[in-house]
């Protein structure tokens, strides 16, 4: 073990001097106080260290102790429903040992050692298994059933194993290897956080990631195992479409990292989340939730490790065979955490001040998404889809961090604060944004839903285009300067924005639009938008088309109870023929 002394402090970095057997990314102890911190450089036997933990006190001649084990997550059962910060110490534990503030230097299991689990066996002692093989579970809550997987390098004939009731450090199975030695397999096992967890191969993205919310599942789609970012300003709702996310994607388990925000939107998170109803099962959602929270008065260095943290726990759950949506609110006070420890090791900087990896370390993120073929002999998929939450300055995305991020992910989903003035939520700018695999989620959607969805979502997109073309004009001239073709197509874009992209987060029938049901919703608008022009053709009066009854049946569609929806859409489409025919009848009397 590599002991050393501190030779300088600044901050959250401590450099320490003696320290030459110590090797980068080890976690250490340092002073007397046994504060955490991890090896970020070396230079001869001088090491630099970002404390995750306050600095304040700390003098030179204090020693530094290595542990020789990079930081490292403990993954087992205990996960599921725990509130962890950012370097996965259990913050309810933390609490009752020292209150409401964190102690420095508290050593506490991020696992809880005292619980017991029942294990179920589901192999039986002698049959053959391999790295990622289920040996067992543990029903962990009502919906998540835990898989006690074969370790990564581990790979041989079950010797013995037991059902029962264990806590994570007890023995359940020995496996013996097939060069002469015997393994013992707990419920828990450690991983590094910086290293991502193999799998077998990546899957195309060629399934979406359905979430319920039209602008995202109609227009700019995420394939499941995809990655996304959310940037906007202050109070353009970015945290309250992550929520809508968590809690309608069809993922079996939701890790949400609250990286350097203010510490009344994790308070927000930590309320809302356990009495939020899990739609697919009725139970609360944090049956199914991990939560990292790294506040914005926590240390800054440990902003760094959180997101590495939860995304090495959402390939934990992945390498099961799940589905796994990963929340990261939000990057920027990551990249700020990158660009200050940056700045104390005196790095030449980058763009405004960030370090010139930024843009390889986000790579380094968001490349652990995806949807893959897990470890182990049956040969199962799970995915990881990762959606970050960016807050440039100002709500411009012109700064480095957007802009290195956009060049990473597939998604971008442009949030506009003048949207979200105007009380139009989700406030996603329709005219920025942009969604890279709505060409290969496509022919899921024509194949799954129904034929005509991609050539509805490419009409509905050039409507509201040729809508802010228009716009210019009728801020000039005003509406009656537009011909009545032009006149009808700023109509059609009014009901795709009010009617379809307008989404109620808390009404509880619009908060969530199954597929068929946006199906209905683009074919309702456009069939208004057909049907009007076919009546101009036949020289029918604008007036009386924009105002027929029938519009406020297709706008109220969205809010009609899903097992309603088949007669309610063929009642409305009856009498939207029925109408237009109307009209089309009163200027030929005329």
């Amino acid at each position: 073990m590599s002991k050393g002394t501190i030779l300088k402090v600044s901050g959250p970095l401590v450099v320490a001097e003696k320290m030459r057997d110590a090797n980068m990314f080890d976690v250490v102890r340092v002073s007397d106080k046994r504060l955490i911190g991890e090896i970020i450089e070396m230079h001869g036997d001088k090491a630099s260290i970002q404390v995750y933990e306050d600095t304040a006190g700390l003098g030179t001649g204090e020693p530094v102790e290595s542990t020789n084990e990079p930081l490292s997550v403990e993954l087992g059962p205990g996960l599921i429903k725990g509130i962890f910060d950012g370097i996965q110490r259990p913050l309810e534990k933390i609490m009752e040992l020292s209150g409401n503030n964190l102690a420095r230097g508290i050593e506490v299991p991020s696992l809880d050692r005292d619980i017991k689990w029942h294990f179920n066996p589901t192999v039986a002692a002698g049959d053959a298994v391999e790295a990622g093989d289920e040996l067992g579970f543990v029903q962990e809550t009502d919906i998540v059933r835990h898989k006690i997987m074969v370790p990564f390098g581990v790979s041989g004939t079950v010797k013995s194993i037991k059902e029962g009731d264990f806590t994570v450090e007890e023995k359940v199975a020995v496996i013996d290897t097939e060069n002469g030695t015997s393994v013992n397999v707990t419920l828990m096992q450690k991983w590094p956080v910086r290293r991502g967890r193999p799998y077998k191969k990546k899957l195309p993205p060629d399934m979406p990631l359905i979430t319920g919310q039209r602008v995202v599942d109609a227009l700019f789609p995420i394939a499941k195992g995809g990655v996304a970012a959310i940037p906007g300003p202050f109070g353009s709702g970015k945290t309250v479409t992550q929520h809508q996310l968590a809690k309608w994607a069809e993922a079996d388990i939701v890790v949400y990292i609250g990286c350097g925000e203010r510490g009344n939107e994790m308070t927000d998170v930590l309320n809302e989340f356990p009495e939020l109803v899990d739609p697919r099962t009725g139970k609360s959602l944090m049956e199914r939730t991990v939560l990292i929270a790294n506040t914005s008065d926590m240390p800054v260095a440990a902003r760094e490790a959180s997101i590495y943290t939860g995304i090495t726990i959402a390939e934990y759950f992945r390498d099961m065979g799940y589905s796994v949506a990963l929340m990261a609110d939000s990057t920027s006070r990551w990249a700020e955490a990158l660009r200050e420890m940056s700045g104390r090791l005196e790095e030449m900087p980058g763009e405004e001040g960030y370090p010139a990896y930024l843009g390889s370390r986000l790579a380094q993120f968001y490349e652990r998404a995806g949807r893959v073929e897990v470890l182990g002999s049956k040969g199962e998929e799970g995915a990881l889809s990762v959606i970050g939450a960016v807050s440039p300055p100002g709500g411009d995305i012109s700064e480095p961090v957007s802009q290195a991020t956009l060049r990473i992910v597939k998604v971008f989903w442009g949030l506009d604060s003048a949207l979200a003035y105007k009380r139009h939520f989700p406030a996603i700018n329709w005219l920025t944004s942009y969604s890279l695999y709505a060409d290969n989620l496509g022919y899921w959607f024509n194949e799954n839903v129904n034929a005509d969805w991609t050539k509805l979502r490419t009409r509905m997109m050039g409507l509201l285009s040729d809508e802010a073309a228009l716009d210019e004009i009728v801020k000039l001239v005003g509406m009656d300067a537009l011909s009545a073709t032009d006149r009808l197509k700023m109509e059609a874009a009014r009901s795709i924005r009010e009617d379809f992209l307008h989404q109620l987060a808390f009404h509880e029938i619009d908060t969530y639009s199954s597929l068929k049901k946006q199906y209905y919703m683009m074919s309702l608008v456009l069939s208004y938008y057909d049907g009007c022009l076919d009546a101009l053709n036949q020289n029918a009066d604008i007036e009386l088309l924009v105002k027929i009854p029938v519009r406020e049946a297709i706008g109220r569609f969205k809010y009609v109870h899903e097992d309603m929806i088949d007669q309610e859409y063929e009642k409305i489409q009856t009498q939207l023929s029925k109408e237009i025919a109307d009209v089309i009848n009163t200027k030929e009397e005329y």
